[in-house]
Formats: C-alpha cells, structure tokens, sequence
C-alpha cells in the first residue's frame, strides 16, 4: 500500500534516510507521459533496491481552476503505478525557494534522492528558474543521478501529451480524446449516492446523483454514454453533469446518472461513473415533456454506444 507524507512545514517533513529515487511534478491528470514518470520511477527503484517515490505540491492549482483529480483519487491512480510512497509538498512553503537550495535541502538533505526522474520540459524553483539543464549540472557535483524521460506523443498525431491539452479536451466534452491521453482510462467522478428531489423518477428515469466536489474539475457539462461501477458490478447508462436547468437550475454541479435496467435504492453507496462518450451539451427546455422526449433519444443513442463495447 502507498505511503503518504504531507508536509505543511519543512522542518516536519516526515522522511527516513533510506535512499530514493524520486519522480518529480505535479502530475495533475497522471496521463501517459506521467505514468511513464512513475513506472521509470517505479522500475529503477526495483531494480536498484531503493524507495520508489512520487512527490507533488498541494496548492499549486491556480484559484480560478482545480484539479483534475482529488488528493484521494490522485492517490488511487499513484498507487495503481507501482510507487511505494507519495511525498506531498505544500507549494507556498517551497514558492519562494531558489533552484539549487530546493534541490539541497529538501530533494538531497532531507528526502535523501539517490535518482531524479523528471520530464523534458520539467521546471521548478523560484519563478520556474529550474530546469532539467540545472538539474543535469547539479547532479554532477552531488552524486544524484537524473533520469529524463521523453515527452509521450498521442500516436498517430505526433503531439505531445500534455495536462493542457487534457484539460481542453475535457473541457469541450471530448471524453474520447481525453480516454486516450490517459491511456484507456476514463474520466470519472466518485462519491456518494445523494438524495435529489425525484423528479427523474416521476418522469420514468429514476436516477443515481453525486455532487461534484467542488475543488475538482467540471467537463463540458452535457450528456454523456456512462459507465458506473457500483460494489461489484459494472453498469452502464446516461449522465448529465451540470445544474438541471429545466429543472432546477442548481448552484453546484451534479453527476446524475440513469443506469439502464436498474431501480435500486442506493441511497449512500459509494459509486463511480465513469464518462465514455459525449452526446449533446446541458440545455434548458421549455417543458418537461421536451426533456423527456431529449432523454428517451440519449437513452437510445447510448444503448447503441454501449453495444459496441460489451
């Protein structure tokens, strides 16, 4: 199991003297040009019989954006990697720090790195002033050795994966492109079955609902084919992310999901839907019976959808 050291205080950082090799970034998304960080990572700890360790910030999210993933499912996806431990550093105790006494006090002094591992075009330090060319000339003169990994390219584009471009193609409701930049994984949403106001139900799709977290990123809110993983079992059905204008016209984003042949009450259960395929963007109706008559075509555009991967 993945071991997590949050640090809030330099001089509290909770680290041993056993020597590591560490992956370095924020790794926000861990797409595929980070997991092929994390598995070289990963790799050449194994190989060399050193702690294999992640580190990352908390606060480096820009205020007028958020994160791909929760620290929880950051974790998850971390962990899924191989890496033995998850260094957490609070960036706002480091953002002032220069290049090389970042690289002394905290990566050779106190996380005790044997080996970097880092991307092409890795920065960090005071205003970015780092790079991998410093880090190359450091490691000269203090026994580090650096592992650069090449940029991952999307196959048959030739482009450079990137967060950025994650983030855009979630951002327009391109969960194909951004399944993926992730290397088959979809994009998804985890959380607890929450009592809405039934109204599904009364119109015949009872649905699933989890609030959005709100420090976590929001696709283009739309419809979209779904996948939910609920205990055990794998279900498929129609989620509309966003605020029900028709119906409610919320202030905090919703995951509400119909699940094809299910009328359960799971009121409280954990579950994750995972998005698979764009349909058409969150719309307000004059009425209800024009909703439902948008809902009964996404159902049929889904079960389509769906028949092509079972």
């Amino acid at each position: 199991m993945i071991k997590v050291c949050t640090s809030y205080s330099l001089e509290e950082l909770p680290l041993g003297t056993k020597g590591r090799v560490m992956a370095l970034g924020l790794f926000d998304g861990v797409h595929q040009g980070h997991a092929d960080i994390i598995r070289k990572t990963v790799a050449t700890a194994e190989r060399d019989g050193l702690t294999s360790t992640v580190q990352t910030f908390r606060n480096l999210i820009k205020k007028d954006s958020r994160a791909l993933y929760t620290p929880e499912e950051k974790l998850g996806l971390i962990g899924k990697l191989g890496a033995e431990e998850l260094l957490v550093l609070d960036f706002d105790t480091v953002r002032d720090m220069e290049p090389e006494q970042y690289l002394t006090d905290i990566i050779l002094y106190r996380a005790v790195a044997d080996t970097l591992v880092l991307g092409e075009d890795y920065r960090f330090g005071k205003n970015a002033k780092g790079d991998v060319n410093m880090i190359r000339e450091f490691a000269k003169s203090n026994e580090l050795r650096v592992i650069v990994v090449k940029d991952h390219l999307l196959e048959g584009t030739g482009k450079k994966i990137s967060t950025t471009w994650l983030r855009e193609a979630l951002g327009e409701g391109d969960a194909d492109l951004a399944r993926d930049l992730c290397g088959g994984r979809n994009y998804s949403y985890s959380g607890y079955c929450v009592r809405g106001k039934m109204l599904g139900r009364t119109m015949g799709f009872p649905t699933v609902n989890l609030n959005i977290p709100e420090d976590k990123f929001v696709v283009r809110r739309g419809v979209y084919v779904s996948r939910v993983l609920l205990g055990k079992r794998v279900l498929y059905g129609v989620t509309n992310i966003g605020r029900r204008p028709t119906l409610e016209d919320a202030e905090n984003d919703v995951a509400e999901t119909f699940i094809f042949d299910f009328d359960e009450d799971v009121y409280g259960a954990k579950f994750t839907v995972e998005l698979l395929h764009f349909l058409r963007p969150e719309e307000q109706y004059k009425s209800k019976e024009e909703l439902i008559n948008a809902v009964e075509k996404n159902k049929a555009q889904a079960l389509d959808y769906v028949k092509n991967l079972i």
